[in-house]
């Protein structure tokens, strides 16, 4: 079997996203549909203006994006920076995230659909200080292992299939990820393959896409949500969901990284896996009070990963020990212990509620047990969110968008104690620790320039950051561009 050099497959992207561009500018019909949203927004944001059109009626989908982030801040209070400090220096960076999705319809009737998906990915350039110390990190574009490069990889393969309970029909929005634009009322969704979890679960309309809405990883995501994933925020799975006129059930079974924040996943079921459960309800009160017209929706998730993490109070208890025999530099090592599988569990509710024609309210809350290592997303144990978001139709650019938010995350005494004593997790690491809450506000504008091309300037504020009220706060402006194809 011939080895395909990454100049090769690096050149292949770039032909076809030419080539994607080349086969929307022949369409000449069709109603524009989803281009590029990222990881954890397609299923929910609706359909964005793109480049070209492409048809509805085509068994094919070849669409792409590319979302260019400079993101900076001035240099703020830091008494003391450890390993895994935001640096307190002033700084600045660029990452450049690129994706080619494509889809084909296998399979299509009225009630069956199968869908062939994949997309190819590169990622590109830094976070500031390396996305080292915040647990609610500013830019969820940046991989959190710089030394991967920017060699294009496999994001996404599936095989998704409807299986349809009644003739009766919907519309459906039309995304890189499910090709049908009417599905049954009533039906199972089925899907194998490489998937990102937040492509699926705790979806929320204002809040889930870094690339028109905002940045900040625990504002897209439930911070407390410590999801299967691979350092660059994949992993391999099963999904089961049942959708109904106003509610959906959820279940995926994926798999866990080896090591907390790492790029290699462990196909041993009995040694490690993720448990997610979600359940959606679509029909909210508050709407109904509100107006006929105003949509709200409330999602309710559950996790439960198995894995070879660590317990901070174990080691906590092993580096105090040390201390007072003979080491009294001694810090806690979460990773310092025999392999065992251990469990990790957490709760997170997410809402988000129409409130007039152009104007949209949303929150999050979550929970997770904080005494075990977290290892796959972020250094969170409770969070809580609440924000809004505006169109621009009041000021005659209705694809233009300003929105705020507030977040507030914590980690569980244990979590603090392991910090405190100068113990090193995959995100934080002051070699000391002042404790207080992670608070974060961010805003954004998004301004529709021409066609798919979107121009963003971004602001957010945090307060301790690293949970560390020794440093900070500190203040971080972006400005970004987005093209969806």
């Amino acid at each position: 079997m011939f080895k395909i050099s990454h100049k090769i497959r690096g050149a292949c992207l770039v032909l076809c996203l030419f080539a994607a561009l080349a086969t929307a500018r022949a369409q000449q019909t069709g109603a524009p549909q989803p281009g590029a949203a990222d990881q954890n927004s397609a299923k929910a944001a609706p359909a964005p203006v793109t480049m070209f059109p492409h048809p509805d009626s085509a068994p094919y989908l070849i669409s792409g994006q590319a979302n260019i982030v400079f993101q900076g801040h001035p240099g703020f209070h830091a008494p003391y920076t450890g390993t895994n400090s935001m640096l307190g220096r002033g700084e600045y960076k660029v990452s450049l995230v690129g994706t080619l999705f494509l889809g084909l319809r296998l399979h299509r009737s009225l009630r069956y659909n199968t869908d062939a998906i994949y997309d190819e990915e590169a990622s590109g350039g830094r976070g500031i200080s390396e996305a080292l110390g915040l647990a609610g990190f500013t830019n969820l574009d940046v991989v959190r292992n710089p030394t991967l490069g920017s060699i294009p990889y496999m994001a996404r393969v599936q095989l998704h299939q409807t299986i349809g309970f009644t003739d009766k029909m919907v519309d459906a929005g039309r995304t890189q990820f499910s090709l049908a634009t009417k599905v049954p009322e009533r039906r199972l969704d089925l899907r194998a393959g490489k998937l990102s979890m937040p492509d699926i679960m705790d979806i929320n309309g204002p809040g889930s896409d870094s690339h028109l809405q905002f940045l900040n990883w625990t504002v897209d995501t439930n911070g407390a949500w410590d999801y299967a994933a691979d350092t660059r925020g994949y992993t391999y799975g099963f999904v089961t969901e049942y959708d109904d006129r106003d509610w959906s059930a959820r279940y995926i079974l994926a798999l866990m990284p080896t090591v907390a924040n790492g790029v290699d996943l462990e196909w041993n079921l009995r040694r490690a896996r993720g448990d997610n459960f979600e359940l959606e309800y679509r029909k909210l009160p508050l709407g109904h009070l509100l107006s006929a017209d105003r949509k709200g929706t409330v999602r309710l998730l559950g996790f439960v990963n198995h894995a070879n993490m660590g317990d901070y109070r174990e080691q906590n208890s092993a580096a105090l020990f040390a201390r007072t025999h003979g080491s009294p530099n001694a810090a806690p090592v979460i990773t310092s212990h025999p392999f065992a599988t251990t469990v990790k569990y957490g709760v997170g509710l997410n809402f988000e509620q129409e409130l007039t024609e152009n104007l949209r309210a949303f929150g999050r809350f979550g929970w997770n047990e904080g005494q075990h290592e977290s290892y796959a997303y972020t250094e969170v144990d409770q969070t809580f969110e609440l924000g809004a978001d505006l169109a621009g139709k009041g000021w005659s650019r209705p694809n233009d968008k300003v929105a705020i938010v507030g977040v507030s995350n914590a980690i569980k005494r244990d979590h603090q104690q392991y910090l405190a004593l100068g113990g090193l997790g995959f995100l934080l690491g002051d070699g000391r620790l002042n404790y207080a809450r992670e608070d974060i506000l961010e805003t954004y504008y998004t301004a529709h320039n021409w066609r798919g091309l979107f121009t963003s300037l971004d602001a957010q504020f945090i307060a301790h950051p690293g949970y560390n009220k020794d440093r900070g706060p500190v203040a971080v402006f972006t400005i970004r561009t987005h093209v969806d194809f």
